[in-house]
C-alpha cells in the first residue's frame, strides 16, 4: 500500500445537490445581495467576471459554490453555524484547474485544529449542480 494512502483517514464526508432554478429564483428575488452574502472575495470576482460574459455561466458558478459550502459544512459537522459561515469557505482553483478549499478566519483556525486536507469535487449539468467534499483527519 502506498505510504500516502496508508496514513490518511477520513474525518468527514459531505455532499449537496440542487436544481439550478432554485439558485435562479433566489438571485431573481435578492439580486447581487445573494452572491455577496454567499461568496468570498475571490469567488465574487470570478462570479461577476463570468456573469458579465454569460449570465448562465455566472449562475452555474454561484450554484456550484453554494453546493460546495453546504457539502463542506456537513463534512465538518457544523452545518451553517459559527465558526462556519458562507464567505469563510471559498472554492478556488489551483493552476491545474483543480478546485481547492480556501478558508478565512475564524473558520481557518478552528478547522486546522481539528482536520487535515479538504478535497472538493464540483459538477454541473443542464439543470442540476452537485458538490462532494471529503475531509481528512488531522495528521498525527
Amino acid at each position: 500500500m502506498d505510504a500516502f494512502v496508508k496514513n490518511k483517514a477520513i474525518a468527514g464526508i459531505g455532499t449537496d445537490i440542487l436544481y439550478l432554478n432554485h439558485i435562479q429564483k433566489v438571485y431573481s428575488r435578492f439580486g447581487e445581495r445573494f452572491p455577496r452574502r454567499i461568496l468570498g472575495e475571490q469567488e465574487l470576482e470570478k462570479f461577476f467576471s463570468r456573469s458579465s460574459r454569460d449570465f448562465q455561466r455566472g449562475l452555474r458558478f454561484l450554484a456550484t459554490r453554494f453546493a460546495a459550502k453546504e457539502a463542506f459544512s456537513k463534512a465538518i459537522g457544523l452545518g451553517m453555524h459559527m465558526p462556519m459561515y458562507w464567505s469563510g469557505m471559498q472554492v478556488l482553483n489551483a493552476p491545474s484547474g483543480k478546485p481547492i478549499v480556501v478558508l478565512s478566519e475564524p473558520l481557518k483556525s478552528w478547522y486546522e485544529e481539528r482536520f487535515g486536507v479538504a478535497h472538493v469535487s464540483l459538477t454541473d449539468e443542464a439543470d442540476i449542480v452537485m458538490a462532494f467534499v471529503i475531509v481528512e483527519s488531522k495528521s498525527a
